[in-house]
């Protein structure tokens, strides 16, 4: 496969900090329409056109371009979740996280591709297409927020809207060079938007910068972020979790990045984290399997030959837990949340997002193959989902390879989560 040059000066893959506010606003969204008028990459699934332009040019997001995942309901367009299954009549109503949007004056490009119903970590859909990764010719974007990512990385859109059940905003910023926020799941609204799994979904932004994912942080939120980073904050690498079968450039590209966070005067310390020991017997696989069974069973045939057979079978797992068994299942996952919330305060776990450089469409040809890497996709990012946390990755470059550094803390301290990855991305340019 071909890679491209990270040091190319060409703008479409800058990743420097560019503000929507320093633009004008007409004639750049007439030239990303154009361009995606000749867009061959399956990225969007639908463009909202003229249709998407904010009527408030006041608000906090005044002249940004969003995209939004393909599981937001727009009012007046479908919401297909990546499916030929679904979106065949219009949405009556905004997603209440599009009302926010549209109510702070983004202006909305169209609905993006994404892994059918969310259901995987690569971005991969065999209806719509997989958009290529923009940074690396013939590669993955990551998913399950594949068109999102491109369409930030591509300069299509400012922000992408989108949901991470297992780390589906983080994965494909770490492979497409972004920044992906997963907020604490009651930080933000989920009304109006397709699920995978209740118990661990949440809606977040991607963007290139931490600056630009906290403004969609606040509006979808309806909050204003504190700056209020810890006065002493402790770095903590699990010593057992997160780093087996990692590619050397990787775990090179996560030792500069913990040299630079030293170097600027954080404390980092090597722990061997008996939660995490506990974490890994849990089958975590029971949330979305049994939660989408149970969602989608009255909205298609589930045995469907339109739903994309590695998202069927996933599905059918679940019909295998019984409700006593999963319902064990929540019970150990809530006291393991407990735990979390209460010893880890003003602690962020610090792991590579992926231990993996963003693999070969090609590669994956193959089922046994594509679920052993889907699933080293998303070990790492299913732990902020599960434990009930807020996540951060970080692009960060290193030698010829591209990664995510994962920044994970408690529910409820998004704030904190957020200025301190503002340090750290200074730290790590």
């Amino acid at each position: 496969m071909t890679r491209l040059n990270l040091q190319s000066s060409s703008k479409e893959f800058d990743m420097a900090k560019v503000s929507w506010a320093d633009r004008p606003f007409a004639p750049h969204f007439e030239k990303v329409q154009a361009e995606l008028a000749s867009e061959s990459s399956p990225i969007f699934t639908q463009l909202f056109g003229d249709k998407g332009v904010a009527s408030d040019e006041s608000g906090a997001l005044s002249g940004a371009l969003v995209s939004i995942k393909s599981t937001f309901d727009v009012c007046g367009y479908g919401t297909s979740g990546g499916s030929t299954l679904l979106g065949l009549e219009p949405a009556s109503h905004d997603a209440v996280a599009v009302q926010r949007l549209k109510a702070s004056g983004a202006t909305l490009v169209g609905h993006t591709n994404m892994t059918e119903l969310a259901y995987s970590g690569l971005g991969m859909n065999p209806h719509f297409g997989t958009p290529e990764n923009p940074l690396f010719a013939g590669c993955i974007p990551g998913g399950s927020t594949s068109g999102g990512a491109v369409s930030v990385a591509k300069g299509y859109a400012d922000i992408a809207l989108g949901t991470d059940t297992g780390g589906s905003l983080r994965i494909p910023a770490a492979f497409c060079g972004l920044t992906g926020f997963k907020p604490s799941q009651s930080s933000t609204p989920r009304e109006g938007c397709l699920p995978l799994s209740f118990a661990l979904d949440s809606v977040g932004p991607m963007a290139k910068t931490v600056a630009e994912c906290q403004s969609a942080w606040e509006v979808l939120a309806n909050k204003k972020a504190l700056d209020m980073a810890p006065e002493e904050i402790e770095f903590v690498i699990p010593t057992n979790f997160g780093f087996a079968d990692i590619e050397a450039g990787i775990q090179d590209l996560f030792d500069h990045a913990v040299a630079k966070i030293q170097g600027a005067g954080f404390k980092v310390s090597y722990a061997h984290l008996d939660l995490l020991e506990r974490y890994q017997t849990l089958p975590v696989w029971h949330f979305s399997a049994v939660e989408s069974r149970r969602f989608y069973q009255d909205k298609f045939d589930l045995e469907s030959v339109k739903l994309d057979p590695r998202v069927r079978s996933r599905i059918k797992k679940g019909e295998n837990v019984t409700d006593e068994v999963f319902a064990a299942t929540e019970q150990a996952r809530n006291e393991l949340a407990a735990e979390y919330a209460q010893c880890f305060s003003n602690k962020v776990i610090l792991m590579p997002t992926v231990v993996i450089s963003s693999p070969s469409l090609s590669s994956l040809a193959q089922d046994a193959e594509y679920d052993r890497i889907n699933l080293l996709c998303l070990r790492n990012t299913t732990v902020a989902n599960v434990l009930n946390g807020c996540s951060i990755s970080l692009p960060h470059q290193f030698a010829s390879t591209l990664g995510g550094i994962l920044l994970t803390m408690p529910s409820g301290q998004d704030s904190e989560l957020l200025a301190i990855a503002s340090q750290l991305e200074q730290a790590l340019a």
